[in-house]
């Protein structure tokens, strides 16, 4: 098993910051995963590693996707989690972005790989990004909470304390496996509307984009994100003006938010968000509560 982190070269990397986004359970609308995918392309990030996928996806839930490379010949996508590098912009220092997919297999040894990778390369703190369906309307900017177990990380970062309980994904056992190595860890989460579940939400990708450079003293531009999030909007409206009842649940939704001003929702509210989204998925999968808890 040696081989399953595959390691292309080893730039160096200056006080380097992990940045954690996965497609599956902890990615609620995509906001995570279009997230990270954006910063990947905004800071021209280079590849320099991957995890070998054979032993920790179920093909046959995972599947992997057949395209073709030309008019004769095929190729097969597999499902990835690559590593790539690229400095933070006006931070004086670099990161690590890891993008992938939530596995069906050996989560602790996954989780392990990247844990392992992270303390080779003196990453100094692992930040996760997630999404979740919440009672938010698509008309507002998406509330993004920010938390950490570590005391003077949670001051130094302005985040909450972390008191969630509950069933988790592959994110909860990744920041599990990074404080074992000693490395400081937080997550960011962003609400996405539950009525537009199936749709990428650009607007919950923004917002953790801009808490992200917020908390890191970094640049992002964001102009493709803007003009996305205004367009998802714009098309949500309409295929919500078409439903009587949609309309006027969104209204009361938009009266809620509008009534609490520039107050967000608390840590401990998205929190329990959180668990009636990942409650809910796991029932409409047909699985036990306790399938994915790290």
């Amino acid at each position: 098993m040696l081989d399953e982190l595959r390691i292309e070269s080893r730039p160096h990397l200056d006080r380097p910051i992990l940045i954690a986004a996965f497609r599956g359970w902890n990615d609620g609308g995509q906001g995570a995963s279009l997230a990270g995918a954006y910063l990947a392309r905004a800071w021209a990030a280079q590849r320099f590693a991957d995890i070998d996928p054979e032993n920790f996806y179920d093909f046959q839930v995972s599947r992997p996707q057949v395209s073709l490379a030309d008019e004769t010949a095929r190729e097969i996508e597999w499902p990835e989690t690559a590593f790539f590098h690229a400095p933070l912009p006006g931070a004086g220092r670099d990161a690590i972005l890891v993008l992938g997919v939530e596995p069906n297999l050996r989560w602790r040894t996954f989780c392990g790989h990247i844990a392992g990778l992270a303390h080779d390369f003196d990453v100094e703190l692992v930040i996760t990004l997630g999404s979740l369906l919440a009672d938010v309307p698509h008309t507002r900017m998406s509330p993004v909470t920010g938390s950490a177990t570590d005391p003077e990380l949670i001051e130094r970062l302005g985040l909450s304390a972390s008191r969630y309980e509950g069933p988790t994904g592959i994110v909860g056992v990744l920041h599990e496996a990074v404080g074992k190595t000693g490395i400081q860890s937080a997550s960011l989460w962003a609400a996405v509307p539950h009525y537009v579940s199936l749709t990428p939400s650009p607007r919950a990708a923004k917002a953790l984009v801009d808490r992200l450079a917020e908390l890191l003293a970094c640049d992002v531009d964001t102009v493709e994100l803007d003009q996305a999030a205004e367009e998802y909007a714009e098309q949500v409206s309409e295929a919500v003006a078409a439903d009587a009842e949609t309309a006027t649940y969104v209204e009361e939704l938009e009266r809620r938010v509008d009534d609490l001003g520039d107050e967000l929702p608390s840590g401990d509210a998205l929190a329990a968000e959180l668990t009636r989204f990942l409650r809910e998925h796991e029932r409409r999968n047909g699985g036990p509560d306790d399938v994915a808890r790290g």
